[in-house]
């Protein structure tokens, strides 16, 4: 048999996905797992929105349309950005796509030639390394640390920039450390990226999911001369708790829309059609769910970050934004399980929580820092403090 492809043997798994997979397959088999590793909405799809796609279907609208999408979705995404954004993107500028994931690989698969680099901080989001190197580009890392709240500095950025800097990502609220850049931190990025013509990739999509009054700001409103820069990925599975609807998008300058149009026509086409006008009654009905959800997520997270805070050993610095949260466990490497175990880093230790006590969280080694675990708090409160409870008593059987 005929080998393949060096490069799709090369990619690793989503650690998210497979964490939470063998959660509800043990969840399947009855036993009592807390799952804490998706970062999904417990949340319902909001009624409006549904109705939207099945009024869609009685319509009769169930045809091919346009490989970038429904006029309409694109529309009310150009809307979203001036009103929300204070960006000035036109529909044409605009690709929607089969969720953020699919915005992103399609932006990196038209921008890369090989050995092009990517600038990326860490910890980061699993799937963008994993698809820079399935296009051909080199990830070059920029690592920050609790002590740094994750996030890095103008220094570090220019420091990383080479002849062969192809992009920036920055996701913004950040997955999985939930911290935000504020207006002055971008508008410094901004000027960096400028004068070494630097793309930047910003990854919005849990832009509304902010705490303590902040308000979402995007790169691209800083100046011409960055939204010139700017690739806006964004979608509507956070904010509006569709994360099986498959509904994101791309917006940017016009030939690489033109271009990611190109290839979506010959890759995959639009998303299902119900989705994308289920999209469009979720972008032009407003944010007051999106706003009661975030007031919830709050609370979940001041009750997680408290009780890890309670923990000796344990470094949880308060997230910003989106609905994780990124402790530092390394004071625990070292070791041993009551079954003599050593735990030698993040992923030991996060098998160990799932074996022994039925706890899913993430390794921190998935997104690049070895010291940390990431807790997705959006789930229930009950969930939530059944999970502190499990974390709180295999940390302490550690010995």
């Amino acid at each position: 048999m005929k080998s393949l492809s060096s490069t799709v043997l090369a990619l690793a798994p989503s650690m998210t996905v497979a964490i939470d997979t063998r959660a509800k397959e043990l969840q399947a088999s009855g036993l009592d797992v807390v799952g804490l590793g998706a970062g999904e909405p417990d949340f319902d799809t909001p009624q409006h929105i549904k109705e939207a796609a099945i009024a869609s279907l009685r319509e009769g609208r169930t045809k091919y349309t346009a490989p970038t999408g429904i006029p309409e979705l694109k529309r009310a995404v150009s809307d979203k950005l001036l009103r929300e954004n204070q960006v000035r993107i036109a529909p044409e500028q605009v690709v929607i796509t089969s969720g953020v994931k699919h915005a992103v690989a399609n932006v990196l698969q038209t921008l890369l030639n090989a050995g092009d680099e990517v600038v990326i901080p860490a910890p980061y989001w699993v799937t963008y390394p994993e698809l820079v190197k399935l296009y051909g580009g080199k990830p070059v890392f920029i690592p920050t640390s609790v002590d740094t709240q994750y996030k890095i500095t103008p220094a570090q950025l220019e420091a990383a920039i080479t002849p062969r800097t192809k992009v920036l990502i920055l996701c913004n609220p950040s997955n999985p450390t939930g911290m935000v850049y504020g207006k002055a931190d971008l508008e410094a990025f901004a000027e960096i990226l400028v004068r070494h013509d630097v793309y930047v990739m910003t990854d919005e999509i849990y832009e509304h999911i902010l705490y303590d009054d902040r308000t979402p700001v995007s790169i691209a409103s800083l100046g011409p001369e960055i939204l010139s820069r700017s690739l806006i990925v964004n979608g509507l599975s956070k904010a509006y708790a569709m994360t099986g609807w498959r509904v994101g998008y791309f917006a940017g300058p016009a030939p690489i829309a033109k271009a990611i149009g190109s290839l979506q026509s010959q890759a995959t086409h639009h998303p299902a059609n119900p989705s994308q006008y289920a999209a469009v009654a979720a972008l032009d009905g407003g944010l007051d769910f999106v706003h009661e959800m975030v007031r919830e997520f709050s609370l979940r997270r001041d009750f997680v970050v408290g009780n890890l805070r309670s923990i000796p050993g344990v470094i949880a610095p308060n997230p910003e934004g989106a609905f994780y949260a990124l402790p530092e466990v390394s004071h625990f490497y070292g070791r041993k399980t009551p079954s003599g175990k050593v735990i030698a880093g993040s992923l030991d230790l996060c098998e160990f929580l799932l074996a022994e006590h039925l706890l899913a969280v993430v390794p921190g080694i998935a997104f690049g820092d070895d010291r940390c675990i990431r807790l997705s708090y959006a789930t229930s409160m009950q969930n939530l403090e059944r999970a502190m409870v499990r974390l709180k008593s295999g940390l302490g059987s550690l010995v």
